[in-house]
């Protein structure tokens, strides 16, 4: 059962890796080549928009890449230990990585929604600020119950 579940995930996280490259690869040149028609406001607004989701994608690669070393450990029955507790540190700080990024380019969507008089656009901006910031809230709270029971873990050990 827990190596269904594993190959399962794994799967999932190769899936989501060919999304983002195809969108990063298909969608977000097309975007580019239509914005050449557009009046020169909006391209100063949303070439920094792009630029920030571009630049998103390492950590999220990053992060994807450390999930599944994680889900390897739990393969290996090495679920509480100090690579499992140093992997989650590690996607918690791509987390925040990706939160901070598009906090920096939240001022540039606001401009655009206004410009453009799209309201949704905040708020469509805001739904991956607040995705990552969750992911990487509930790292963190993976990494401190990993890091309590590799500790009880290890004092079992020594006293057998």
């Amino acid at each position: 059962m827990q190596k269904s579940s594993t190959a399962f995930l794994k799967s999932v996280i190769y899936m989501m890796g060919l999304i983002v490259l195809a969108a990063s690869v298909i969608i977000i040149p097309q975007i580019i080549i239509n914005l050449s028609d557009s009046p020169s406001i909006v391209k100063w607004v949303i070439y920094p928009i792009i630029i920030g989701v571009m630049l998103t994608t390492i950590p999220f690669y990053l992060a994807l890449y450390q999930a599944l070393k994680l889900l390897q450990l739990i393969d290996r029955n090495e679920t509480f230990s100090e690579a499992a507790v140093l992997t989650l540190k590690r996607i918690k700080q791509c987390a925040l990585t990706i939160t901070g990024i598009y906090i920096l380019t939240m001022p540039f969507i606001y401009i655009f929604a206004e410009k453009d008089d799209a309201p949704g656009a905040i708020l469509m901006g805001m739904v991956p600020l607040f995705v990552a910031f969750v992911i990487a809230v509930f790292a963190s709270l993976l990494q401190k119950l990993f890091k309590s029971a590799f500790e009880i873990k290890t004092e079992n050990d020594l006293t057998v």
